[in-house]
């Protein structure tokens, strides 16, 4: 990697942070959109300085870009970003690596190639270990009993409900998956659980993983089981629970969305690092 590509880490929260460390050891950095005390100490002479204005070859934005008011997302900032200021800072036709690029995000940066590092297989898989670990840690803090025993059923067979899988029998919870076809089914078996298809699910689990980005558990369902259950929602939005119908029947819900990035920021930023440094070894563009 030519060392003398500059990126500029903009906004975001600690993994941000953590990516910029693993990437500084490649590279020039520079950091915006943090507030000192999230800073370490050995980094605040990364801060980037408005006066380069043009001087950077690539921004690196969150994992989730932008906030509800088109400002770069910064809960590490007292203060907000503006898109104007990350166009200023880059050089045109600078490439900007974001987690998620809507058409709101693409609108904010016509001139500019977007690409979404968390699309990569790569880092999709490696994610999947801190957010399933993350999931287990928020359903230890919840539950009045242990995992031990306990029927556990696990929504989806993909990446993050496979990571699950093989954390929670280290448990000896009783897991059973909800898969959709047989394919579900042939990967459930391969992770030595069970199986049942979604649409049989039935009310007899005192804890639910749902991993799956559409509506699974509506009030007819959520009813049959009842507030013994609780249920994590680890899809992102619009996820798989309805979480009003939930709070009205007094189920228990906990959306876990950006697990990586609560419990295990080190680790989620250099897997961003990386997963950054690999996309840009694939181009020519870039100096």
């Amino acid at each position: 990697m030519n060392r003398d590509i500059s990126i500029l880490i903009a906004g975001g929260d600690m993994r941000q942070i953590y990516c910029a460390r693993r990437l500084s050891g490649d590279m020039k950095i520079g950091l915006a959109g943090f507030d000192d005390e999230f800073i370490p100490m050995d980094m605040l002479g990364s801060r980037a300085d408005i006066s380069a204005k043009g001087c950077y070859d690539c921004a690196v934005l969150p994992v989730v870009p932008l906030n509800g008011s088109d400002m770069l997302s910064t809960p590490c900032s007292r203060t907000g970003l503006r898109p104007e200021y990350i166009r200023d800072m880059l050089r045109p036709g600078g490439l900007i690596l974001a987690g998620k690029a809507d058409d709101r995000l693409r609108r904010l940066f016509p001139e500019n190639e977007l690409l979404e590092y968390m699309s990569r297989e790569e880092l999709c898989l490696k994610n999947a270990v801190p957010t399933a670990e993350g999931a287990v840690q928020a359903a230890l803090e919840e539950l009045p009993v242990t995992l031990n025993g306990m029927r556990v059923l696990i929504v989806g067979m993909g990446r993050i409900g496979t990571a699950l899988a093989a954390i929670l029998k280290g448990f000896g919870a009783d897991i059973t998956a909800a898969v959709r076809n047989e394919r579900g089914a042939a990967k459930a078996r391969l992770a030595g659980i069970k199986s049942v298809y979604t649409d049989h699910i039935r009310a007899e689990y005192g804890l639910v993983f749902n991993t799956v980005p559409g509506l699974v558990f509506g009030r007819d369902k959520l009813a049959e089981f009842g507030s013994r259950t609780l249920f994590i929602d680890l899809a992102s939005k619009p996820g798989g629970i309805d979480f009003e119908a939930a709070r009205e029947l007094g189920i228990k819900t906990v959306w876990a969305l950006g697990l990586p990035g609560r419990t295990a920021p080190v680790t989620a930023g250099e897997m961003i690092a990386e997963t950054v440094i690999e996309m840009l070894s694939e181009r020519s563009d870039i100096p």
